[in-house]
């Protein structure tokens, strides 16, 4: 089995796909199974969120399974878009309009993710499997973190790379207007549209960066609505930090037991405080898996849905030169129609 990932990575802080998606292909590469060419590869993994890269995927998922009808394809799905963003159901057409014709197999983030694609009008499929995400283990862990201390100042953490208001700065915003800051300080690593006035505020930072200053933190707080997978929860409770969420997404499908969950921003100081006299049993019920697993878990998925088509239960799906007509036509319109809005936004401000 010869996996590739069809991804157009990028070095540096960058979007949670893009992280995960460089760890698990560590895994792959350990594991002997990883193919960097994606002609020579018996499997492709790609990421269905928007990116400007994405009619290069398509066109590449294309020749790929043009040139070889045997491989095939899994998609990693995200969203729905339409209900992080307000916006853009025509995207989620695409991707479900590209999962139909092309995809093998798909990959959930969350159970959330997985009903409410459901929900907007995706297609159930043959093989499908919900697995969450996870961090570079080397990066990501509970070497060196601080001590807990309660006596001390508590150092709250939030992050993001995305500076969408959705995004939980509103939350933040509270929060730097009424958090008691003579008992907690906090900081907000990544981008904010908002200028804060009590939490620190720092740019984006390198992973291995990110990860000093995660152990560097007591607690994790993420406000992210209609957020499918956290990455910077997965980050933080890998780092061994006990979070307060919002009830929204998949963060509490993530929390289990490792935190506290909140609908309202007012209920937060009560539950930091049940956090900070409950600590080590917070922390002690942090149920993360690990990198290995999860890359296992895909793995497993990958050769199950290959031991039904080698014993001929499962044919691949033929990625035809209409469906990618259709796809790149139904993608060419959410583009200008995106275009036309802006254009008239800017026309009539």
């Amino acid at each position: 089995m010869k996996i590739h990932i069809l991804y157009p990575f990028k070095e540096g802080p960058w979007g949670g796909a893009n992280q995960f998606l460089k760890a698990i292909k560590v895994y792959f590469i350990k594991k002997s199974c990883y193919e960097n060419n994606p002609k020579k590869a018996d499997i492709i993994i790609f990421n269905g969120s928007p990116s400007s890269e994405l009619g290069l995927i398509i066109k590449e998922l294309y020749k790929l399974k043009k040139g070889n009808p045997k491989l095939l394809i899994f998609i990693r799905l995200d969203g729905p878009i339409f209900l992080i963003r307000d916006n853009d159901l025509e995207i989620d057409k695409v991707f479900f309009s590209l999962k139909n014709a092309t995809a093998d197999g798909v990959i959930f983030q969350s159970n959330w993710s997985k009903e409410k694609n459901y929900s907007q009008g995706m297609s159930k499929d043959s093989f499908e499997s919900t697995i969450i995400n996870a961090p570079n283990p080397n990066i990501f862990n509970k070497n060196d973190n601080q001590i807990f201390d309660s006596n001390k100042k508590i150092r709250i953490i939030a992050t993001s790379w995305s500076s969408n208001a959705k995004k939980g700065f509103s939350t933040y915003k509270w929060l730097d207007n009424n958090l008691d800051f003579s008992r907690y300080e906090m900081v907000f690593i990544g981008n904010s549209p908002i200028k804060f006035t009590n939490i620190h505020h720092i740019p984006p930072l390198k992973t291995n960066e990110l990860a000093t200053e995660l152990k560097s933190s007591d607690v994790f707080i993420t406000a992210s609505r209609r957020d499918p997978c956290s990455n910077s929860l997965i980050e933080a409770q890998h780092c061994g930090l006990p979070a307060i969420v919002i009830k929204d997404g998949g963060h509490p499908e993530l929390l289990g037991k490792g935190g506290e969950v909140f609908v309202n921003d007012e209920e937060i100081p009560g539950l930091l405080d049940k956090i900070v006299t409950e600590y080590s049993s917070y922390q002690n019920n942090i149920q993360m898996p690990p990198l290995d697993q999860v890359a296992a878990a895909y793995y497993k998925f990958i050769e199950d849905v290959i031991i039904k088509t080698q014993a001929g239960e499962y044919i691949p799906k033929i990625f035809s030169w209409f469906e990618y007509f259709k796809i790149k036509i139904r993608l060419i319109w959410w583009r200008n129609k995106k275009r036309i809005i802006v254009l008239n936004n800017y026309i009539w401000r």
